[in-house]
């Protein structure tokens, strides 16, 4: 019962970060506002179900692939020098948006399987065409970031276990790790 109530939970937070991005599609018209609430509410997702869960390790490796797929599209905004569809700039290599939300969409997914994973990674590739369909980056700049932030994810996300917890703990004279095992 409880599990089915997480999977609805978050079913609905993906949903209403979708539900979002149509109503400011229909307000505005705008694919660079929608990329950008898909973009921002995916990885608000991908750290607030791990925190509605008790899962502090999942909020952790949700924002170690959020921000070092992060840190790599800027460091590759700053050496690579490609000028964006509109020219308003030259940053268009790599997309950090597509690279966000593909990151927390791997999280959510490896993390907790594809009945978070699949609306996840529908709306990472909808970031990734609202910013082509902005102007604001090639296909190629989305296809890029889709797999830096994949990679990300993958590399620092565990599939969660409620069964098994692993918990650090710190005092004046000593640390460790304590186990705690759910039957």
């Amino acid at each position: 019962m409880i599990n089915g109530v997480n999977r609805a939970l978050g079913g609905f937070a993906l949903m209403l970060a979708g539900g979002v991005c149509s109503s400011v599609v229909q307000a505005n018209d705008s694919w660079d506002k929608v990329s950008d609430a898909t973009a921002y509410g995916l990885v608000a997702a991908s750290l607030a179900i791990p925190a509605y869960k008790d899962d502090w390790q999942g909020v952790k490796q949700a924002g170690l692939s959020v921000g070092v797929a992060t840190g790599v599209s800027i460091l590759g905004k700053s050496v690579i020098h490609e000028q964006r569809p509109d020219h308003s700039d030259n940053d268009s290599f790599p997309s950090n948006h597509a690279a966000m939300a593909f990151a927390a969409a791997t999280t959510l997914q490896k993390r907790y399987g594809w009945q978070y994973g699949f609306p996840a990674y529908g709306v990472a590739a909808l970031t990734a065409y609202g910013r082509v369909e902005a102007d604001k980056h090639h296909w190629r700049d989305v296809a890029a970031s889709a797999v830096i932030g994949s990679i990300s994810g993958w590399f620092f996300t565990d599939a969660f276990d409620n069964k098994v917890q692993l918990t650090p703990w710190v005092d004046k004279d000593a640390a460790g790790i304590a186990v705690s095992f759910n039957w």
